[in-house]
């Protein structure tokens, strides 16, 4: 999948307020409960209002489904690229350490379909713990999920505020290819779904460990 260009440029301001967090909330409760504006590309993502919602430690995106359908013989691909804005006030560190997401996939005999998600900081590709793609062979026909592991090295804001970029590129693949005439209607499917929250719509979850610089 390629990256996108350019787009850390154009981002609007978008930030995690942690500015009036005092030093008890920061190593007991985490970021109080906000809203942070996230940025989306792509060619599939959805349309409407995409948003990050932060509390506690975890910082939920939500936009409505994002799924990829193909009939024979066709392969359709698509992707959905989002930015957030890591904007942390002097005297923290903050470390993203887990990524959640899940969904379906169907795949009838002669199909295949592919999961690809990157995760990128300040533009850069980052390494994870797991491995945050998958493929669906044929006769697949279930749920799936994932909780990747971050490997990324604390965000240092203890004597200047930091501002960075969290990335996640994600790209959806169905091949029907090989897939019977007969019956018809048979389709590949995959798609990312919503998690169960009490907020709305989330497609994806980021798990933050922080600390105020006088406890590191």
């Amino acid at each position: 999948m390629k990256i996108l260009t350019g787009i850390i440029s154009s981002l609007t301001l978008l930030s995690l307020n942690v500015v009036d967090l005092s030093q008890v909330q920061a190593q007991t409760e985490g970021f109080t409960f906000q809203n942070v504006p996230v940025s989306l590309s792509g060619n599939g993502c959805p349309k409407g209002t995409v948003q990050g919602v932060l509390n506690g430690d975890t910082l939920s995106i939500t936009f409505s489904e994002f799924e990829v359908k193909a009939s024979r013989p066709n392969v359709v691909s698509k992707s959905c690229n989002l930015r957030i804005g890591l904007n942390v006030p002097s005297g923290f560190n903050v470390q993203p350490i887990n990524v959640k997401y899940l969904g379906f996939a169907d795949v009838p005999k002669g199909g295949t379909a592919d999961l690809n998600v990157k995760l990128l900081f300040q533009g850069q590709l980052i390494p994870t713990d797991d491995n945050p793609n998958r493929t669906f062979l044929a006769s697949f026909s279930d749920v799936w999920s994932k909780d990747v592991g971050v490997t990324l090295g604390t965000i240092n804001a203890c004597k200047n505020p930091v501002s960075s970029v969290f990335g996640i590129n994600s790209t959806l693949t169905a091949r029907a290819s090989g897939v019977p005439s007969k019956p018809k209607g048979l389709e590949t499917q995959i798609r990312i779904d919503t998690i169960d929250t009490t907020i709305g719509p989330v497609l994806f979850q980021i798990k933050f460990a922080f600390n105020s610089c006088e406890t590191t």
